[in-house]
C-alpha cells in the first residue's frame, strides 16, 4: 500500500513539473518580464506554432538568441540578435526592460545586444506567424521589429531594401557573418558578391566587364531598390528579377538563404519529415562562387559535387576551413638573387587582379607572356589562353581560381627556377568545398560549466567571503563620507541622472571597442581627439569620437553637456557616451556625406545649389545656439571639418567640446579664455577681450568666403611688395571694394570659384560675399547677428 502511494506521489510531482516547465512557453513578453537561458522551454511562440523564439544553443556553452523553425527536425535558425557574440549557457538572459529596452545581457550582466526602443511607448514583445519578432505599444503599432535587421535569411513577406542585405555564415555550423553577400548595387541592381578583407568581387550575375542589365532582363531604372519573397514561393525585385520556388503555392513553409558556400537558394519544408529541400538556387555550379576557396585555391566542379585544391608548392592555410585558401611554400619576395620560372596548370585560370586589364585582350606571343611577367616584380602567374590569337594575363593576386576540361587555356605560376620540376597538388577536401572540421565555441572559463555539486562545497565560503567584503567596504565609505565630506556618492548619482532623463545611453569601453573594430576606420581628427566609424550590436552606424587628455568635469562634460540640452536638424545629434576609468568617448550619429572641407576642397566638390544650402543650414544652427537654447551657446570652432553633411547634403554642426555655456544675460556671459581653430579665430581672442557670440560670427564668415571662393583662405599667406598679409584679408579687401563700386555682373564671375564654370546663382552668391564680408569685420559691434543672417539668406533663397 505504502508502495503505492509513493509511485502516486512521484507521478503527481512529475505532472506538477511538466505543467510548470510547459507554462514557461508564453505568446508574448510584457515590460519587465524576462526569458532564461537556464530554462530551454522558457520561449516565445508564434500563434501558429511555426516559429519559436529563445536562447538556441550550439554545442554546450555557446548560446544566441535566434528565432527558428518550429517544426524543423535540425533547428532551422533564420535570425539572431547576437550574431557575433555568443552567451553563456547559463545566467544568461533577454529581459523586456521598464523603458521599453530589450536587452540581451550575458551571465556577468553586460550588454550584449538590445533594441533602440528606449523610452517609447512599447509595452510587449509578440513573436508573429511571419517569423517577425516585434515590439508593440498599446494600439498596436509595430515600433521595432526584427524583419528590419536580416542576418542570412529572407522569409516570406520580410522586404529586403537598398539599406539591408543577407550575409552569409562564415561556415556550417556558425552565426558570424562570412563572405557571401545579396545587396544592391549602386545602380539599383540586385547582385551577389563576394566581400573579404582582401578583396571583393561580383560573382553574380555575372563578373564579366562587359555585364549588361538589360541581357538579364534587369533594369536599372528604378529608385525603390525593394524585393520581397511571398507565400506563394515566388521573389520579385524592384530591378524586373523574378524567380520562383519549383513547388509554386500556398500552404509550404519557404525561407530564403544566403548560404555559407555562397549560394543563394530557397528552401521548402517537408511537414512529415522536418527536412528541406532545395527548390531553386541561384548557381548551378559551385565553382562560379568567386572566393569559394580563398586566396590561391583552385575549385574543380565534380561529377557530383565540387572540391578545393592547391596549387604546386602551396598548402593549406587553415586545414579546417578552405575558405582560407592556400599559401606558398616558398619565399614570392623579389631580389636579384632569386632567378624565377613557370609552372603549368593546365586548363586552370584565376578571375581577375590583371596587371595588364587595359591591353590584356591584344593578341600577345607566349614568350612576350612570359618576359612581361618575369620583368614585373609584382606579378606572380599569367594565364595564357590560345583562342586562335594568343591573349596574356598577368597576375598579381590568385582568386576564384577554377579548372575545367573546357577551358581553352593554362596559368604559369612562378616559383623559384629550383621549383620548375616540383609539381606537388595538396587537395584541401575530398569531397566537398566547404566541409570544414566542428571547431568547439568556448565563452567564458571553463569552470563555469563545471557540474553543480563540484560548486556546492564553496557556496558558504564565498558567501562568507563576500559578506566580509561588502560590510568592510561599506565601513570604508562611511568613513571616508564623514572625514572628508567628499560627495563623489551624490555626484555620480546626478550625473548617472543627467544621463537617464536627457534619454542618452552609457556605453561601456568594451562595447565602443568592439563597435569601432578596436578603433579601427578613422572618419576624423581635431585638437580635442578623433573620431572612427562604428556600427553598434543594433546595427546603427555610428562616429565615435575618443577624446584625450579630458579630465572630469572638464572638456568631456562640456561637450555632453552643450549636446544633451540642444535638438535641431543643423546639429549632431548624440547617441551615448562612455566614462569608464581614463576612457572619454562620445557617440554620435553617422553622417554620410563626411565634412565640408572634404566636400569643399576637393575634386569632388559641391556644386552652387549645395553650397547655398550649406550656408543656410549652418547659420539657422548657429541661430538655434545663440538665441532659442534655453542655455547661452557658444560654439567657438566654427571651421568646415566642424561642418557634416547628410545624404541630401543638410548640414549639421559637429564638435561641441569648445563650447561655452552660460546663462543667458548673467554675469558671466562673456569669457576671455583662447579657444577654437588659428584661421577662424576672431580678432577679440588675441586682444584678450570679452568673448560674445559674435566669435562664431566671425567663424561663420570664414567658412562662408571659403564656400564662395573654393578655396582655403584661412592658413595662406601671400605677399604684396612689401607689406604681408592673409589670403582672407586680400580677398575681403577686393570684395569690399567691388561691393561699393562696379556693378555686380562685372565682377561676380571673377570672384566665384571657377571650378562652377558659371553655373550660379549671381544674386545668391553677391549676398554670400556681402555677408562674408561682413561677419569678418574686425569690429565685432560691426558684425551682423547669425539671425539677421538668416533672415537675409531665406529672402533669396528661391532665386
Amino acid at each position: 500500500m505504502m508502495r503505492e502511494i509513493f509511485l502516486l506521489f512521484l507521478l503527481f510531482c512529475s505532472l506538477i513539473e511538466s505543467s510548470a516547465s510547459k507554462n514557461t512557453i508564453k505568446d508574448h513578453l510584457q515590460r519587465d518580464s524576462s526569458l532564461s537561458v537556464d530554462d530551454s522551454s522558457d520561449v516565445i511562440r508564434s500563434p501558429d506554432n511555426t516559429y519559436t523564439c529563445g536562447f538556441y544553443g550550439f554545442q554546450s556553452n555557446a548560446y544566441w538568441f535566434a528565432i527558428w523553425f518550429t517544426d524543423s527536425k535540425e533547428r532551422t535558425v533564420v535570425w539572431t540578435a547576437n550574431r557575433n557574440t555568443p552567451v553563456n549557457g547559463r545566467g544568461s538572459k533577454l529581459t523586456f526592460r521598464k523603458n521599453g529596452a530589450m536587452v540581451l545581457t550575458d551571465v556577468d550582466g553586460m550588454v550584449v545586444w538590445e533594441t533602440n526602443t528606449t523610452s517609447t511607448d512599447v509595452n510587449r514583445a509578440v513573436l508573429l506567424n511571419t517569423g517577425n519578432l516585434v515590439l508593440k505599444n498599446q494600439k498596436g503599432q509595430i515600433r521595432w521589429q526584427s524583419f528590419d535587421y536580416p542576418t542570412d535569411t529572407l522569409l516570406p513577406s520580410q522586404t529586403l531594401t537598398k539599406r539591408k542585405s543577407l550575409i552569409s555564415a562564415l561556415r556550417k555550423g556558425s552565426f558570424e557573418p562570412g563572405y557571401f553577400v545579396l545587396s544592391y548595387n549602386s545602380i539599383n541592381v540586385l547582385i551577389l558578391t563576394y566581400d573579404s578583407p582582401e578583396t571583393t568581387v561580383l560573382y553574380w550575375p555575372s563578373p564579366d566587364p562587359g555585364f549588361n542589365v538589360w541581357s538579364y532582363g534587369r533594369t536599372s531604372y528604378n529608385s525603390s531598390r525593394i524585393a520581397v519573397f511571398d507565400d506563394f514561393g515566388v521573389f520579385r525585385s524592384s530591378d524586373r528579377w523574378q524567380f520562383n520556388a519549383s513547388d509554386m503555392g500556398f500552404g509550404i513553409k519557404r525561407r530564403l538563404t544566403m548560404d555559407y558556400d555562397g549560394n543563394l537558394r530557397i528552401y521548402s519544408l517537408n511537414d512529415s519529415t522536418g527536412l528541406w529541400s532545395i527548390s531553386w538556387q541561384a548557381i548551378a555550379q559551385p565553382c562560379n562562387v568567386l572566393g569559394i576557396c580563398g586566396r590561391n585555391g583552385i575549385c574543380d566542379n565534380g561529377v557530383l559535387q565540387s572540391e578545393c585544391s592547391c596549387p604546386p608548392n602551396h598548402q593549406q592555410t587553415n586545414p579546417t576551413d578552405v575558405s582560407q585558401g592556400c599559401k606558398p611554400t616558398f619565399n614570392t619576395t623579389c631580389s636579384n638573387s632569386t632567378k624565377f620560372g613557370f609552372l603549368e596548370m593546365p586548363n586552370t585560370d584565376y578571375y581577375g587582379f590583371d596587371l595588364n586589364s587595359i591591353d590584356a585582350f591584344l593578341p600577345t606571343s607566349f614568350d612576350a607572356c612570359k618576359d612581361m611577367c618575369l620583368r614585373n616584380c609584382r606579378c606572380i602567374a599569367f594565364s595564357y589562353r590560345l583562342t586562335g590569337e594568343g591573349f596574356c594575363f598577368i597576375k598579381n593576386a590568385l582568386f576564384n581560381g577554377f579548372r575545367s576540361p573546357n577551358f581553352p587555356g593554362s596559368i604559369y605560376l612562378k616559383v623559384p627556377i629550383d621549383m620548375e620540376t616540383r609539381e606537388s597538388v595538396s587537395v584541401l577536401t575530398g569531397s566537398n568545398a566547404t566541409c570544414v572540421e566542428v571547431v568547439t565555441v568556448m565563452v567564458g572559463s571553463p569552470s563555469m560549466y563545471e557540474p553543480s555539486e563540484t560548486k556546492v562545497k564553496w557556496v558558504y565560503l564565498y558567501s562568507f567571503a563576500i559578506a566580509i567584503g561588502v560590510a568592510e567596504a561599506f565601513v570604508i565609505l562611511l568613513g571616508w563620507w564623514l572625514f572628508y565630506r567628499k560627495n563623489a556618492l551624490l555626484t555620480s548619482l546626478e550625473e548617472g541622472y543627467r544621463m537617464v532623463s536627457s534619454q542618452f545611453r552609457g556605453f561601456t569601453y568594451q562595447e565602443l571597442v568592439k563597435a569601432t573594430q578596436n578603433f579601427k576606420v578613422e572618419i576624423g581628427r581635431g585638437g580635442s581627439g578623433t573620431v572612427y566609424k562604428g556600427v553598434l550590436e543594433d546595427e546603427r552606424v555610428v562616429a565615435v569620437k575618443r577624446l584625450r587628455d579630458v579630465s572630469e568635469g572638464g572638456e568631456f562634460w562640456a561637450e555632453v553637456s552643450t549636446i544633451s540640452k540642444i535638438n535641431h536638424m543643423n546639429l549632431v545629434r548624440m547617441w551615448g557616451l562612455c566614462s569608464q576609468k581614463q576612457h572619454r568617448l562620445i557617440v554620435y550619429e553617422y553622417v554620410e556625406n563626411l565634412s565640408l572641407d572634404q566636400r569643399l576642397f576637393s575634386s569632388s566638390f559641391l556644386q552652387w545649389k549645395e553650397r547655398f544650402k550649406v550656408a543656410i543650414g549652418v547659420a539657422k544652427g548657429l541661430a538655434y545656439l545663440h538665441h532659442e537654447c534655453l542655455e547661452w551657446v557658444i560654439h567657438c570652432d566654427v571651421k568646415p571639418e566642424n561642418i557634416l553633411l547628410d545624404e541630401s547634403f543638410e548640414p549639421k554642426i559637429a564638435d561641441f567640446g569648445l563650447a561655452k555655456l552660460t546663462q543667458r544675460g548673467g554675469q558671466n556671459s562673456e569669457f576671455t579664455r583662447i579657444r577654437g581653430t588659428k584661421g577662424y579665430m576672431a580678432p577679440e581672442w588675441a586682444s584678450n577681450l570679452p568673448i560674445t557670440a559674435k566669435v562664431d560670427v566671425y567663424s561663420y564668415g570664414v567658412v562662408v568666403l571659403e564656400m564662395t571662393r573654393g578655396i582655403r583662405l584661412s592658413n595662406i599667406v601671400v605677399q604684396e611688395g612689401e607689406e604681408e598679409e592673409t589670403e582672407l584679408m586680400r580677398f575681403v579687401r577686393v570684395a569690399k571694394t567691388k561691393l561699393q563700386g562696379e556693378e555686380m555682373e562685372s565682377w561676380i564671375e571673377e570672384i566665384i570659384d571657377l571650378r562652377l564654370g558659371g553655373l550660379f546663382s549671381r544674386k545668391q552668391a553677391a549676398k554670400l560675399v556681402e555677408i562674408g564680408v561682413s561677419c569678418v569685420e574686425e569690429d565685432r559691434n560691426k558684425r551682423p547677428t547669425v539671425d539677421s543672417v538668416v533672415h537675409d539668406l531665406i529672402d533669396c533663397e528661391s532665386e
